[in-house]
């Protein structure tokens, strides 16, 4: 917005300038010729006056015709050159027979760099214009008295070095204003790229997040199909083995303990079906932050297991994304689900740390262990713990390591970024 403020103001004195440029030769002779008819008495003779109205239709008739050619011709050019002398001319030849006529040689001071290609003539111009306007501060032309021509000399020299002055500052004011456009240009080009990229990450954002949602889809797949392989689809086997046998009971005693049996396998399959289900989404987080999640979800598993486990917090807690909180949460859940499936522990620690730009989630439990050097991520009944897990952790540019040994129990360890939830 400030660059484009600044373009404007530029675009705006420029086309002041050349408004002065084009019109201006129109209004000082205009005014010239003004004041030569209110003092007619300074050109007494009637040829003279003739004269001076010759000459003076004469000006008007080259602005028109400038006006005319410029609009075909614009910069500096050789019709420039002889509109600027012819127009010196005339002025000189006014100012000679009306000293007034000094105001229409002046425009010459304005527009010299405007008119000629030639740099030699940009300052011979001004200055034949400074001799026609000190002529007339002189007294005016031709001169009378030899102290006259003292005062021209000295006017010339004090117009001379006032157009210099004035010249010098007037180009270091251009260069500045060219400095000053060309670091808006730069500036311009700057926020165009810069805009550029901000769209093409805001685009590369969106299709990151399609691809996370499309990874996850496929994650939670993979996760359905082992929870469905190791829980429901051994409980319907279980059960289906124990309806064989009812069917073949030789007495009704027997016939009823499996069907006791048969019913206990529905129910704990019935349990997994609804503990899948709910882990497709995490409810856990809809009214609490991760904390808490992960503190409610440690104390009813051990509840439902019977082993000891305890939760713990280190360093601030924050509000974490969405995305973040669920992952982990998920990495909690399917480790203390291996735990009580396979480590058979007797003792459970979850910690979860906020440590400055990172979240550190560790579970640790004294079960059997096993040789992670040997021990393959997805094993062959087609479970999916490990490799998930560290899916979960990589897909949010985190990581999970493993540590474990035979005999001296797991300790899983998953580090992300801590990105704040907005």
């Amino acid at each position: 917005m400030q660059t484009g403020g600044m373009t404007a103001v530029d675009t705006d004195i420029e086309r002041r300038w050349q408004l002065i440029r084009s019109k201006g030769p129109y209004g000082l002779l205009a005014v010239a010729t003004l004041l030569a008819v209110a003092t007619a008495e300074l050109t007494p003779g009637t040829a003279e006056r003739n004269a001076v109205a010759a000459l003076v239709v004469a000006g008007f008739g080259l602005q028109l015709w400038w006006g005319r050619t410029s609009r075909t011709r614009p910069g500096p050019s050789t019709a420039g050159t002889v509109y600027y002398g012819g127009r010196w001319a005339l002025g000189f030849a006014l100012t000679w027979l009306n000293p007034f006529f000094a105001f229409y040689v002046a425009a010459g001071y304005f527009d010299a760099e405007e008119l000629m290609p030639r740099r030699s003539l940009r300052w011979i111009g001004p200055f034949a214009c400074a001799i026609a306007v000190s002529g007339a501060q002189a007294g005016g032309l031709p001169f009378h008295a030899p102290v006259q021509w003292a005062v021209f000399a000295g006017l010339v020299v004090v117009n001379s070095v006032m157009l210099t002055v004035v010249g010098h500052l007037t180009s270091q004011q251009e260069e500045r204003s060219r400095a000053r456009a060309e670091t808006i240009a730069e500036l311009e080009s700057t926020n165009t790229a810069l805009q550029q990229a901000l769209d093409e990450n805001a685009a590369l954002h969106a299709q990151l997040l399609v691809q996370a949602r499309e990874a996850g889809v496929a994650d939670e797949r993979r996760r359905l199909a082992a929870e469905i392989h190791d829980t429901l689809a051994q409980g319907l086997t279980g059960i289906i083995a124990q309806l064989q046998v009812v069917a073949n009971a030789p007495d009704l005693p027997t016939a009823r303990i499996h069907l006791d049996r048969a019913a206990s396998l529905a129910r704990h399959s019935l349990g997994e079906a609804r503990r899948s289900v709910h882990n497709l989404a995490p409810v856990a987080l809809e009214h609490d932050g991760l904390p808490q999640a992960l503190k409610s979800t440690v104390a009813e598993w051990a509840e439902r297991t019977g082993v000891r486990a305890e939760f713990t917090v280190t360093g601030t807690a924050e509000h974490l994304h969405d995305e973040v909180s669920a992952t982990l949460l998920r990495i909690a859940q399917e480790a203390l689900s291996n735990a009580s499936r396979h480590a058979r522990a007797t003792r459970v620690g979850v910690t979860l740390s906020f440590l400055g730009d990172e979240v550190i989630l560790d579970i640790r439990d004294d079960g059997r262990g096993f040789d992670p050097l040997t021990f393959p991520e997805r094993t062959h009944s087609g479970g999916f713990g490990l490799a998930g897990m560290r899916a979960r952790a990589e897909r949010i540019a985190g990581c999970l390591t493993v540590e474990s040994e035979p005999g001296r129990g797991t300790a899983l360890s998953a580090r992300v970024p801590l990105v704040r939830h907005g």
